[in-house]
């Protein structure tokens, strides 16, 4: 009979200096992370068969967002590229993510929220497809994870305004939000 050592009985190189993950998902695969007040995601679900595949990426009868769908675009990310961070005062963005690797990052920064100051981190892409809704006033970075460029669409809940966009930057590293991303070049 064969015994196995448990993890006790290991000696491991750095095992002071190492931090143990935290779950992040239930059993269920539902986040355990605690959502911005106002942000939703909603997977969304690819049907394939014997000619390809099909994906929704939004239905008003999905009672997902109660705005009307009034422009929709496309965006991209190269590998290794951060775009952001964005807020917008005016309007919500509804960001689908049908390719990729991608890790969306959020920062409350309504001072009137619940979640003020709350972060959340959320990775998506085409084994994770999902529709984000982000309301005004969350600033949000799109990281590109992957190998290869990440195309995304937007469905804002207003269209964009050429002579006065509802769009505003922060530096990738500032002090106001509390995350740094790594190995990332910003956009």
């Amino acid at each position: 009979m064969v015994q196995r050592n448990t993890t006790s009985d290991l000696e491991v190189v750095g095992i002071n200096e190492i931090v143990k993950d935290a779950p992040s998902v239930t059993r269920e695969g539902k986040p355990l992370y605690e959502p911005i007040d106002g942000v939703r995601v909603r997977p969304a679900v690819t049907h394939a068969d014997e000619r390809g595949t099909l994906c929704e990426m939004f239905n008003p009868a999905w009672d997902f967002d109660d705005m009307p769908l009034v422009y929709v675009y496309q965006a991209s990310v190269l590998p290794g590229y951060v775009k952001g961070w964005v807020v917008h005062l005016e309007q919500a963005d509804r960001l689908f993510f049908p390719t990729g690797r991608v890790r969306v990052v959020l920062f409350d920064g309504r001072r009137n929220s619940p979640t003020f100051e709350r972060l959340n981190r959320i990775e998506t892409g085409e084994l994770n497809r999902v529709l984000l809704r982000i309301p005004a006033g969350v600033y949000h970075a799109v990281q590109n994870i992957g190998s290869t460029e990440v195309f995304y669409y937007n469905m804002p809940t207003k269209p964009y305004r050429h002579d006065d966009p509802d769009k505003f930057r922060l530096p990738l590293d500032n002090d106001i939000i509390p995350y740094k991303f790594r190995n990332a070049r910003g956009w």
